[in-house]
């Protein structure tokens, strides 16, 4: 069908006007001064469904834009293609009213039309669907046989537009409904996998060619260990109670192994990656076992276990070696000393910024980008990228703990890659531990822990006490311990010889003050301060304070 279903519109007059005009099974609307220079129309893009009620709305605002015109079937709203919209005078007209035509032209053929209303103003959203909802209900109405589908149809209609308690708590709910939604976009997304419905299938390939499928495998458990209980599922969950069982012997094992080589620096169990048959035996395997049993008995309390290990004589040795011993247990196999090695990359930072009181101790958050040579982004980076750019963070985010630190696996951290931390692109059990010109020069240098040698300091000087005592308070502070009698005067010739070149050289000390972001206490006298800070500077890069 095409032509008018209702109009006020002068044809004969550049079609001076508005109507509801159907062209190919589509509505479109109409507003003009004369076509088709100054006039608005928009056609819905679907067509109206033949042989079925459908109650169609026309909404314009008066805005004089071809925006402010909308079609709505059965109370939704239609996208339109615009077709005019130059709208610029009235379209006010003389002649009358008109259903079925134009005044006197575009007669519509084959199309039945009902309820006729012409509201005088814009309808919104929730009044068109209202008016759409009363129209098909006030037909269900009219029959005597309605079929469930109708009966549910007209509650539905009864609940949204002439109940105000469901309106009202319908109301609320939405108000609800935004909240958590804007709770959630502040929040940060974790995808979590789910079990496919379908139980995993693999085959055997021949001579290992993928289009060469062979014999189906499924879902099972190596037979040297437990048999995999019928009552689990065979996915992951299953997996995981598994692991978790009383008679499983790996899971406590190695998992003990690894927190034993936290502590000690090397495992029981040397290869802590392989407990097979190409790895090493453990060096105490009835030590393993009862560390074992002890952590899944506890409820598998990891505190407790550190706790325990940590207490035990074992541990508690010094780490002073005799001829004897390193000919006997040169590699410290047999825990005949206490353990000594370098410290993590992390937990030598750590330890600065913990020693100068800098140390953020806030848990959580999102991670930080603290001090890092200009470039090493760049130099890895594609154009475009989202890291191409290192920001430096200010501001407490520069002192937050080393495992908030954002971690680009093309380009990590540079200290922490200096000092072996793992680049996080392979799984590692265990970190290598190498001794190089770099690194020391990290630990001198870098400007955080030049920063922290700063505070260290500055905590120091504010104490405004003597020289011995400043001294005792930085090594108590950074060493845990007392200076020897042999040690002090080392320390206080360094000093005489730093007060001597920082008050001969007072630019070289503001220069070195200047270092890190953190404010000074400018009551301390420059050559002072650069002095202390050089004296704990070297202090902290003792053996004794980068090793365990």
């Amino acid at each position: 069908a095409n032509g008018a279903i209702i109009a006020r519109m002068d044809e004969k007059n550049g079609y001076r006007g508005w109507d509801l005009w159907m062209q190919g099974g589509r509505v479109a609307f109409h507003h003009i001064h004369k076509w088709q220079g100054d006039a608005l129309k928009v056609a819905a893009k679907a067509a109206l469904p033949v042989n079925a009620w459908t109650h169609v709305t026309l909404v314009y605002d008066g805005s004089m834009k071809a925006a402010g015109m909308r079609i709505y079937y059965d109370g939704e709203q239609q996208p339109v293609h615009v077709e005019a919209d130059s709208l610029k005078n009235t379209t006010r007209t003389k002649v009358p009213l008109k259903i079925g035509q134009r005044e006197s032209t575009s007669r519509i053929q084959n199309v039945v039309l009902n309820d006729l209303r012409i509201y005088e103003r814009a309808l919104d959203v929730s009044e068109v669907r209202h008016v759409a909802r009363s129209a098909r209900a006030a037909e269900l109405l009219t029959k005597t046989d309605r079929k469930p589908a109708e009966i549910d149809e007209l509650f539905v209609w009864w609940l949204r537009d002439n109940d105000p308690q469901f309106r009202d708590a319908t109301g609320r709910l939405e108000v609800l409904g935004r909240e958590q939604l804007a709770i959630k976009a502040r929040g940060t997304v974790a995808h979590v996998m789910q079990e496919k419905p379908a139980p995993p299938m693999a085959h055997v390939l021949n001579r290992g060619e993928y289009d060469q499928r062979r014999d189906e495998v499924k879902p099972d458990t190596p037979k040297v260990l437990p048999p995999f209980p019928v009552e689990l599922p065979k996915d992951r969950i299953g997996l995981a109670k598994w692991l978790l069982r009383p008679e499983h012997p790996l899971t406590a094992r190695v998992t003990v192994n690894r927190f034993w080589q936290e502590l000690f620096g090397t495992g029981i169990v040397k290869t802590s990656g392989d407990f097979g048959t190409a790895g090493d035996l453990p060096s105490h395997p009835e030590l393993l076992d009862w560390l074992a049993i002890e952590f899944r008995e506890s409820g598998w309390d990891v505190k407790k276990l550190f706790r325990l290990m940590v207490t035990s004589a074992t541990y508690r040795q010094a780490a002073i070696t005799t001829p004897e011993k390193r000919e006997k247990d040169p590699f410290n196999r047999l825990l005949s000393r206490g353990p000594r090695f370098r410290m993590d990359a992390e937990m030598v930072r750590d330890c600065a910024l913990a020693s100068s009181g800098l140390m953020v101790r806030k848990i959580g958050g999102p991670s930080v980008k603290p001090y890092q040579p200009e470039g090493v982004w760049e130099a890895v980076a594609m154009i475009g990228s989202d890291t191409r750019d290192y920001k430096q963070d200010r501001g407490e985010n520069l002192y937050r703990r080393s495992m908030y630190t954002f971690w680009k696996r093309a380009a990590p951290p540079a200290s922490m890659d200096i000092l072996n931390a793992p680049n996080r692109e392979t799984c590692a059990t265990r970190r290598e531990r190498t001794n190089t010109p770099l690194q020391a020069l990290v630990t001198l240098n870098d400007p955080q822990f030049v920063e922290s040698a700063r505070h260290v300091a500055q905590l120091a000087l504010q104490k405004d006490v003597t020289d011995s005592a400043t001294i005792d308070f930085i090594a108590r502070r950074v060493l845990a311990r007392p200076l020897r009698t042999d040690e002090l005067p080392v320390v206080t010739k360094s000093l005489a010889d730093l007060l001597k070149h920082y008050r001969s050289h007072s630019e070289e000390a503001v220069k070195l003050l200047a270092v890190g972001e953190s404010p000074r206490d400018k009551k301390i006298e420059p050559a002072t301060h650069a002095a202390w800070t050089m004296l704990c500077n070297q202090l902290m890069n003792l053996d004794e304070v980068l090793n365990k």
